[in-house]
């Protein structure tokens, strides 16, 4: 069952600026498939457009793995993701790496994590959030969870949240209606 959303969650959704999530059970299903030439990831197609809706609304994206991949390099160079962060290591010095970097602060970040790794960006984050198929504690952790499992559009029921609470998606379902 999702979350509901609450004032307090759609005033924390407005002041978002820095899109952030997990690759491997946020954008995928968790699978890995791997025996060809290269592994393959199945990404969702609604999840892309919806990061590219948040690129176009001046809203920052950026996705940080523990584990590097070829796949998620090729959909971030298609989606022209504005930050990839690939590699070992704690991944909340490599989001506050990012951070000072970029000049954006915890408060503007909204971070979609679902595993063991992820639980100290979503207890910063000022918007965190996961999806139905994480594991407790990253639920525990979120001040939203989605309907939707990792991979079958979790990603975009987030993004649409961030975008209405921000006014801007009724703006942009008029623009695609045209």
């Amino acid at each position: 069952m999702a979350s509901e959303v609450t004032q307090a969650l759609n005033a924390k959704l407005a002041r978002v600026k820095l899109f952030l999530c997990d690759v491997d059970g946020i954008l995928t299903d968790t699978c890995v498939y791997i025996g060809l030439p290269q592994e393959i990831k199945r990404f969702h197609i609604r999840d892309g457009l919806g990061l590219m809706m948040l690129r176009k609304e001046g809203i920052k994206v950026g996705w940080v793995s523990n584990r590097p991949s070829t796949a998620t390099t090729l959909r971030a160079e298609e989606l022209k993701i504005d930050y990839l962060v690939q590699g070992k290591g704690s991944k909340v010095e490599k989001v506050e790496t990012l951070l000072a970097q970029t000049g954006f602060k915890w408060d503007e970040v909204c971070y979609m994590g679902d595993d063991v790794v992820d639980l100290g960006v979503l207890k910063r984050a000022g918007v965190a959030a996961t999806v139905a198929n994480a594991i407790a504690e990253a639920k525990a952790a979120a001040h939203y969870v989605t309907q939707m499992n990792g991979g079958d559009g979790g990603v975009r029921e987030v993004v649409e949240l961030i975008l209405k609470a921000q006014n801007r998606w009724e703006r942009l379902v008029a623009e695609n209606s045209a």
